[in-house]
C-alpha cells in the first residue's frame, strides 16, 4: 500500500516524533516540523481545554509563516494525540477542536472508537492508533484506524513486552497499511532497522525529551542524557498500565525499587484530569514525578535543539544506508 501523502511528502526523515505528556508543546512541535519530521503533542498538554485552540492557532500560524519563507523546504505535518479512555472527561471537546482545525494526523491511545475515527475522516484526516500486540491491532483497524503504531519492548512510557521483530511480523502478515514502530529508537541506524523490519516510519520520543524546546524539568533532561538502558525500570505500579521509567526519578521520589512489584489493584491514573505542573505534595504523582523514558536513551549525549537532534539522526540514517550498499 502506498503511504498517504501526509505521511510521505515533506519529510526529511521517515520519522514521527511521539507525543510526550507535559513535555511536548508548540515550541517543540514547530521545531520538529520545520526540521522535517512529523511533530506531535497530547491534547491534554494544553490546559485548561480552551488552551488547545490557542496552541493549534500558534502552531498552524508559525508553520504557515515558515512555509512562506522557505518554499524550497516546507514544514512537515503535525499530529495531535487523543487519549481515548473513559477517564478522559474532555475527549469530546478536544475532538471538536481537532475537527475545527482539521488537524492532519490524529494519534489515538488507550482505546479505539469508531466515532472518533469517523470525525477525523470527515475532513480527510488520518488516524494512527498505538497498539502493543496483534490483537489490539486488529481491533483498531476494524474500528477504522488508518494506520498502526506498534509499541514494542523498550518504548518510553506505556509500552508492550514483545520484540519489535515479532510484533511487526505478525501485523504485516495481514495489514499492508501505514505502520510505525516505537521502541528504543534514538539513532539513525534504528530508523533504518525499523524500515527493514517492515515499518514505514519510526516513532521517536525519548530523544526529544533532552531537547532545548521540550517543556521538561531540566533535571529530567539531564537524567535522560546521563542514563542508559540499564537505568530503565518496567512497572505498572505508577499508572496501572505497564510502562518504562527512569530509575533515578523513582529513587528521587523516595520510592523503594525493591518493593515495586506489579500491582493490578492500582487505579489507572494517566494524569488526564490532574494539574501537570509541579507543586509541593506529600505523595509523588505519576508522569509529573516519575519520568518515562525508553531503552534507547544511551544514544542521547547532550541537551540540544530539536533541529540538531534531527540533523544527527539524519546523518546517522544516511551513513547506515550507505554502509549497506
Amino acid at each position: 500500500m502506498t503511504l498517504p501523502r501526509v505521511l510521505r511528502d515533506r519529510l526529511r526523515l521517515p520519522v514521527v516524533a511521539s507525543p510526550l505528556f507535559i513535555v511536548s508543546g508548540p515550541d517543540l512541535v514547530v521545531a520538529q516540523c520545520t526540521s522535517g519530521v512529523i511533530g506531535s503533542f497530547p491534547s491534554l498538554n494544553a490546559r485548561p481545554q480552551p488552551v488547545l485552540r490557542e496552541w493549534l492557532t500558534d502552531i498552524t500560524t508559525r508553520l504557515a509563516k515558515h512555509d512562506a519563507n522557505n518554499p524550497e523546504a516546507p514544514s512537515a505535518p503535525y499530529a495531535v494525540n487523543l487519549i481515548v479512555h473513559k477517564s478522559n472527561a474532555r475527549l469530546e471537546e478536544d475532538l471538536d477542536t481537532i475537527v475545527e482545525f482539521e488537524v492532519p494526523i490524529v494519534i489515538t491511545s488507550l482505546g479505539a472508537r469508531t466515532d472518533v475515527n469517523d470525525a477525523v475522516h470527515s475532513y480527510g484526516g488520518v488516524v494512527l492508533h498505538d497498539v502493543i500486540d496483534n490483537t489490539f491491532a486488529r481491533k483498531a483497524v476494524a474500528k477504522g484506524a488508518d494506520g498502526l503504531i506498534a509499541v514494542a519492548a523498550g518504548a518510553g512510557g506505556h509500552a508492550g513486552t514483545q520484540s519489535p521483530f515479532a510484533l511487526i511480523q505478525e501485523i504485516r502478515a495481514w495489514f499492508d497499511g501505514p505502520l510505525l514502530l516505537s521502541g528504543a529508537i534514538a539513532h539513525g541506524r534504528a530508523i533504518l532497522a525499523a524500515q527493514a523490519a517492515g515499518a514505514d516510519l519510526a516513532y521517536i520520543g525519548s530523544a526529544f525529551i533532552a531537547s532545548a524546546e521540550a517543556n521538561a524539568d531540566p533535571r529530567y533532561k539531564q537524567m535522560v542524557v546521563d542514563s542508559t538502558a540499564s537505568d530503565i525500570v518496567y512497572s505498572n505500579r505508577f499508572t496501572g498500565v505497564h510502562g518504562n521509567y527512569l530509575r533515578g526519578s523513582v529513587e528521587a521520589a523516595g520510592l523503594d525499587l525493591d518493593a515495586l512489584t506489579d500491582s493490578r489493584s492500582v487505579v489507572p491514573n494517566f494524569g488526564i484530569n490532574e494539574d501537570p505542573e509541579p507543586e509541593t505534595k506529600p505523595q509523588p504523582k505519576p508522569w509529573r514525578d516519575i519520568w518515562g523514558a525508553g531503552q534507547g536513551i544511551g544514544a542521547v549525549g547532550a541537551v540540544l535543539p530539536a533541529a540538531m537532534i534531527i540533523a544527527r539522526l539524519s546523518s546517522e540514517y544516511a551513513q547506515a544506508r550507505a554502509a549497506l550498499l
